[in-house]
């Protein structure tokens, strides 16, 4: 994946859109104009005059189609100044799309530029291990996302070999990489710990995989305004 990620969790240059401030907080500067998607309750600080509404009506009429289950509820970011968010004291990792495609698990969403083209899909390959489907928030286009781990994540280059992940683990992933699923043994509990454990995802191609060092098995999905 060519887009660019902030890896070292670092304060990056002011004139960036989105940055880190420190490991846990995620800076955006809003411009009038260029408005943000943020999990509802993230904000922590802001500087200047920006007003967050909790129910745009894009969201609604988007969210109105999907299925019904955990939501992501996302508020409206719009104004002039920086602004400060955070999710309980994850860890946020910032990435700058290029042209490209990213499916990040939705408890992971933190905050999107608006003009991103986004949508509920479904991850390949869940529903033949388990049953059951899982659903991502995946972004296109160019433009900045924020996401959140609990605890400090892994980010795996999976263009030298396969990559397998336990699902309940997984982030995010360069959308369009090849997703190859495999079901392994549990062996009395010594693969894994969360309810994905007797099955992964392997993933291939020219992208990277984003782990975070918990496993929280994920309802079904939904994004609501």
């Amino acid at each position: 994946m060519q887009g660019t990620l902030t890896r070292d969790y670092g304060p990056t240059p002011i004139t960036d859109r989105m940055s880190n401030h420190g490991s846990k907080i995620a800076k955006v500067m809003i411009e009038p104009g260029k408005d943000l998607f943020a999990r509802a309750g993230s904000m922590i600080a802001y500087e200047g005059l920006i007003d967050f509404d909790a129910q745009p009506p894009q969201l609604r009429r988007m969210a109105s189609s999907w299925a019904t289950g955990e939501g992501v509820h996302l508020m409206t970011c719009t104004g002039q100044g920086p602004l400060y968010l955070a999710d309980y004291g994850k860890e946020v990792v910032v990435v700058k799309l290029d042209n490209e495609a990213l499916s990040i698990n939705g408890k992971n969403i933190l905050a999107f530029d608006a003009d991103l083209h986004w949508g509920i899909e479904r991850v390949k390959g869940v529903s033949m291990l388990s049953g059951m489907g899982m659903f991502n928030v995946v972004l296109r286009g160019s433009g900045w996302a924020a996401m959140t781990s609990r605890g400090n994540p892994v980010v795996l280059d999976t263009r030298e070999a396969p990559t397998f992940v336990d699902t309940d683990a997984l982030v995010a992933f360069t959308d369009g990489l090849s997703v190859q699923p495999r079901r392994t043994a549990r062996l009395g509990g010594l693969i894994g710990r969360g309810s994905g454990e007797a099955f992964q995802l392997g993933f291939s191609g020219q992208g990277f995989v984003v782990v975070q060092p918990s496993e929280d098995p994920r309802p079904n999905f939904s994004v609501r305004g």
